[in-house]
């Protein structure tokens, strides 16, 4: 990887365009690995895919392969999944329980909590080497934190308090929580998993793009394709992306941006469905969280909030998505639904049934996303002009004292914000 220069980087993000090298260069990415991946806090995955000792998650932070799982004393570790020996993935299943975690290659077994647990043939070993060094161990990352079940690990011990660096977009994890009769949300539906050819962030610009909609997803909204209009259940939560005269009024949607990269849309639905299972519901949510916070959260006036670098909460689906670089022209994306526990079973059905038609592989709407993203990545080859261009809505946004900052009518506030901490991220010593 070559050495890339402060004033380079800074070079690449200017107040309303962005460098196409961003989504081209390979040392950048390179770059990225270190300077984001491993220094911000990453979302992991949920407590409840790790709900009793012995349970265990794999994913990666940037490229890194890490496990989570839960311990015997109830804690929750992050590790580097990484034979102390010679240096093998330990655990190679995604998902599941185990007493021990055993390296295929030699036998060396682990603790859920990292720690070296038996060598095979130990007393071939040198007296002079320590096998309860715990550098032998599966490490656990730097940092590791939890809000509202939702688990962040930094490979950086120089990070904020988790709650600070979340700061107002924490609200995001607060709506999706309170929408539990019992306060909690379980990962309960499985994965959606797909790959895409083009730039990491691709995705990520997407997640504020209010613009591309009737565009991209014409044969979703067009009067011959009204997708939307096929969501399960029988009143209420059709998405309305043009008035009874045919206006275009999801370019009305606005968009928000918070310290720290993190961002929000938006809601597309005007009013929280009602009759039927929705009004059971709706007694349960008051129950527990009061009539006015019930009311704030079946309103949901988000549809999406998006935490800096990777993670999304879908609101409408109840689903998050985790963007995972694999390479500068290759990404990976997981999606997993959420139920909220207490709630009555037919909502999680719907909400599963809904994120098939909108936001699977092969689903109306996110397919569309993918053959942008590809077009883009390849159109970024060609020659022309160096830079992408982010100034629609500029100088029309507003900052409140907090740092929250609201930009109207499908401005691309959200995408200037996520690459100016892009770059804060990139130059940060």
């Amino acid at each position: 990887m070559r050495d890339i220069s402060m004033s380079e980087l800074r070079e690449l993000v200017r107040d309303d365009r962005v460098h196409r090298r961003v989504f081209l260069d390979a040392d950048l990415f390179e770059l990225e690995m270190h300077r984001i991946f491993a220094r911000n806090w990453i979302f992991v995955g949920h407590e409840s895919q790790v709900a009793k000792p012995g349970d265990f998650f794999s994913t990666r932070i940037g490229r890194q392969p890490v496990v989570m799982a839960r311990h015997t004393d109830g804690k929750v570790r992050v590790l580097y999944n990484r034979c102390g020996h010679r240096g093998a993935k330990v655990v190679n299943e995604e998902a599941g329980n185990a007493k021990r975690f055993r390296c295929l290659y030699h036998g060396w077994m682990y603790h859920t909590d990292g720690r070296l647990a038996a060598v095979p043939l130990p007393d071939d070993y040198p007296a002079g080497c320590d096998l309860k060094d715990p550098k032998l161990g599966m490490i656990e990352v730097a940092r590791v934190a939890s809000y509202r079940g939702f688990v962040f690990a930094s490979l950086s011990a120089k990070v904020p308090d988790l709650v600070d660096w979340l700061g107002e977009a924490k609200q995001g994890l607060d709506d999706v929580a309170d929408g539990s009769p019992e306060g909690e949300v379980e990962f309960a539906g499985g994965c959606h998993r797909y790959e895409y050819a083009g730039n990491w962030k691709h995705q990520y610009e997407n997640l504020t793009d209010c613009y591309h909609t009737l565009s991209t997803h014409a044969s979703t909204v067009a009067d011959d394709g009204q997708q939307f209009h096929r969501r399960p259940g029988e009143t209420g939560g059709q998405a309305e992306f043009t008035d009874k005269a045919g206006a275009p009024v999801i370019l009305d949607i606005g968009v928000y941006t918070y310290p720290n990269g993190h961002s929000a849309t938006d809601t597309i639905i005007k009013e929280p469905a009602a009759g039927g299972v929705m009004e059971k519901y709706r007694k349960q949510l008051i129950k527990k969280h009061g009539k006015e916070r019930a009311e704030e959260v079946l309103r949901q006036p988000y549809h999406n909030m998006t935490i800096f670098p990777t993670l999304d909460i879908l609101f409408v689906q109840n689903v998050i998505r985790v963007i995972m670089p694999i390479a500068v022209d290759r990404t990976e994306v997981r999606i997993f639904p959420m139920r909220f526990k207490g709630a009555p079973r037919e909502i999680f059905e719907n909400h599963i049934k809904y994120v098939n038609l909108t936001h699977s592989a092969s689903s109306f709407v996110q397919s569309d996303d993918l053959e942008a993203f590809r077009r883009v990545q390849q159109g970024l080859e060609a020659q022309g002009t160096e830079w992408n261009l982010l100034a629609r809505g500029i100088g029309q946004e507003r900052v409140n004292n907090k740092g929250v900052g609201y930009g109207t009518r499908s401005s691309e506030l959200g995408q200037r914000h996520q690459h100016h901490a892009w770059l804060e991220a990139m130059v940060r010593d």
